[in-house]
């Protein structure tokens, strides 16, 4: 899967074929559609049969990605649910490490998922999620993802919030870890991903630092609530519009330098 270098990516994430529909009306403002249930936790996943109808549902250059769940160390149960994504259509499979407690727990239970995917589908992409709340669920540091996703062969690391309390990414991971955790995934050749209850105002930030993917739900749903919004075309147009001013002002500044 070939994705275009120095660009932030817009993940949006529906929980149903109707609101994967909602998404599809602003296809051209977004770049992967990515299933999951958030009743399920912050990266549950949904059912098999939600994953094809929102494949069919979303233009076909849209890449479809599945969370697989907030899992536990069972790698092979693990890479079971994964492959299922993967034969349900979803080419972007992300893994949350939830009961992953030392990075060799994380690495084994992704080399797994890494190897049921990939050897169905070699150009899947394959992601490492980990928690910037991670202290408070007792799962791996957020600065151990990246080696954990170079060590597996993941395509990528990413930090998401667990507890969705009304805390975001950046009250447990401030900004300049976060630019850690951006580098150290850049230097062992992975893309970077951040998500975790983001807002607009976050943008300037996380375009500085060269996140590569900024996953959103509860910042383009009405009322801002990820749980009982439902995600508005108009609202991921705005988030669009506002990534690409940060991107376009930053690359300014660059320039100028």
């Amino acid at each position: 899967m070939q994705w275009k270098e120095f660009t932030l990516l817009l993940l949006i994430s529906p929980d149903s074929v109707e609101e994967a529909l909602d998404c599809a009306k602003a296809a051209e403002h977004l770049d992967i559609v990515d299933v999951k249930k958030p009743d399920e936790g912050s990266l549950g996943a949904n059912f098999p049969w939600v994953i094809r109808a929102i494949r069919d549902a979303v233009p076909a250059d849209k890449p479809v990605s599945a969370t697989v769940g907030d899992v536990p160390y069972k790698p092979g149960t693990v890479a079971q649910a994964a492959l299922g994504a993967a034969v349900s259509g979803a080419t972007y499979i992300k893994v949350g490490l939830y009961g992953c407690t030392t990075p060799d727990q994380a690495v084994d239970v992704m080399r797994g998922v890494v190897r049921a995917v990939k050897d169905y589908r070699p150009d899947a992409f394959v992601v490492a999620s980990g928690y910037a709340d991670a202290h408070r669920i007792g799962c791996v540091n957020p600065l151990a993802l990246p080696a954990i996703a170079r060590r597996s062969g993941s395509d990528a690391a990413m930090l998401d919030t667990a507890v969705k309390d009304g805390t975001r990414l950046f009250n447990h991971v401030p900004p300049d870890v976060c630019a850690e955790f951006v580098r150290l995934a850049h230097e062992a050749g992975l893309l970077a991903a951040l998500a975790g209850s983001v807002k607009v105002a976050d943008l300037g930030v996380l375009t500085r630092i060269g996140t590569d993917i900024v996953g959103v739900r509860g910042a383009v749903c009405e009322g801002g609530d990820r749980n009982t919004g439902r995600i508005q075309p108009q609202l991921v147009a705005n988030f669009r519009m506002e990534m690409d001013r940060h991107a376009q002002e930053y690359a300014a500044v660059v320039a100028a330098s």
